[in-house]
């Protein structure tokens, strides 16, 4: 029976079909997915964009960008007025770009009290040189310090909070 031999005029159509064939598989691999509406562009954040990304935008240079940044966080899009931007610019931006939750960003964190070791000890807030007593505002919770009875604490130079 006889087999089937490709001629040598038929392997570049093969090797050429193969490598379009690979190409439009990897293709599909190497372009992420953005989802969005049908038809919708995908909104920049001005809260968390990057220069670069502010600088794609119309009418934004790179003096533009660095002033939006630093003008940040933003609540609405109409605040890009604080950094000088003019009304129609804004008008012209304001479906491209959207401003994220600043709620998280904003607040700061937490700062979780911590409970002396033994009853009627002073928080020592070693940063400032400050103690303070429990009930004060700020017992337990400042970023630097320790936990010290009243003597030893100002022995060491430590002087009490006013009121």
């Amino acid at each position: 029976m006889p087999r089937f031999a490709p001629s040598h005029r038929f392997k570049p159509v093969f090797v050429w079909a193969g490598l379009l064939l690979l190409g439009g598989a990897v293709s599909g691999l190497a372009q992420p997915k953005i989802p969005t509406v049908p038809g919708a562009i995908p909104k920049l954040d001005l809260n968390t964009a990057s220069p670069d990304q502010l600088q794609k935008l119309p009418g934004i240079n790179a003096s533009t960008a660095k002033k939006i940044i630093g003008g940040r966080p933003y609540t609405s899009v109409g605040e890009l007025e604080k950094v000088g931007l003019p009304k129609p610019t804004i008008d012209k931006l304001a479906p491209m770009v959207t401003v994220g939750d600043t709620a998280k960003e904003a607040s700061p964190p937490e700062t979780v009290t911590k409970v002396p070791p033994q009853k009627g000890m002073v928080w020592v807030n070693t940063e400032s040189g400050i103690f303070f007593r429990e009930g004060d505002r700020w017992y337990g919770k400042t970023k630097e310090g320790k936990f010290m009875t009243e003597a030893d604490a100002a022995k060491a130079g430590y002087h009490e909070a006013k009121r």
